[in-house]
């Protein structure tokens, strides 16, 4: 699992994170929302010891990152938007490399099994270069979790990937959360985050507007009549109208 307690990150005079606190437990997808500058990133490069945060305290699996940050990180996977390759590598020696990193024995047996499930294992001999968008994004993933972290992180994963691959993102995210993984996704994508999370992380202005499981919170701002998780975003971040109601669509892109 993962715990964050009372982070802050504080640069000059801006407070990108104040005082924020959440868990992910074993099994759970928590879905991290919020306007552009709302802290999410910052957020994530904390957690993941990416940035050092100016004030309090993350475990991973139980291991806290600034007196043990080796040990943490091996316990993480951060998946982030943008793929960052080896160009020289072929997708086979990519997971070579990242094995040995993490001391993975038999690495091809647990390469192998991963490339099949993001439908990459015709891919093994090819370059970054000779690769799709949505390929590499594939790459960076199958590297994150070949040494079977405990915590993974997405940072918007679907980015570049066909129908196919998303459907196909999606079942791995289900598939992690069910052997026992704790996940964070952060997106704007509201519709995936509907789908995939049982629990919600929501920021505004680097600071906790709500947080828990998406039925709690979806009930703390719709009450009992239903309603869709952009309408939950909107009152949450205080993009409504006079009458309470969600933003337009293109008032809702400005922030999103």
């Amino acid at each position: 699992m993962i715990e964050v307690e009372g982070l802050c990150k504080q640069y000059d005079r801006l407070a990108a994170v104040r005082d924020l606190s959440f868990a992910v437990r074993p099994g759970e997808i928590m879905g991290l929302v919020g306007p552009n500058g709302a802290g999410k990133t910052t957020t994530l490069r904390c957690v993941t010891g990416i940035i050092p945060a100016t004030s309090g305290t993350v475990r991973v699996n139980g291991v806290d990152l600034a007196q043990d940050p080796a040990g943490a990180k091996r316990q993480l996977a951060f998946m982030p938007d943008e793929p960052r390759l080896f160009e020289h590598l072929t997708v086979m020696q990519h997971l070579n490399f990242v094995a040995r990193l993490y001391g993975v024995p038999d690495f091809a047996a647990r390469a192998l099994p991963i490339l099949a499930e993001l439908e990459m294992a015709d891919k093994q001999d090819l370059l970054p270069g000779e690769l799709s968008r949505g390929m590499k994004q594939k790459l960076v993933i199958a590297c994150g979790l070949l040494h079977g972290p405990k915590v993974v992180i997405f940072d918007e994963p679907l980015t570049g990937l066909d129908p196919g691959g998303i459907r196909r993102m999606k079942q791995v995210m289900k598939r992690l959360a069910a052997d026992g993984a704790a996940v964070i996704l952060s997106s704007h994508m509201l519709g995936l985050i509907q789908e995939v999370c049982t629990h919600l992380l929501i920021l505004k202005n680097g600071m906790k507007v709500a947080d828990g499981s998406v039925a709690e919170i979806q009930a703390r701002y719709l009450g009992d009549g239903g309603g869709s998780l952009e309408e939950v975003f909107f009152r949450a971040t205080g993009d409504v109208d006079g009458d309470g109601h969600a933003a337009p669509a293109s008032a809702a892109a400005r922030d999103a």
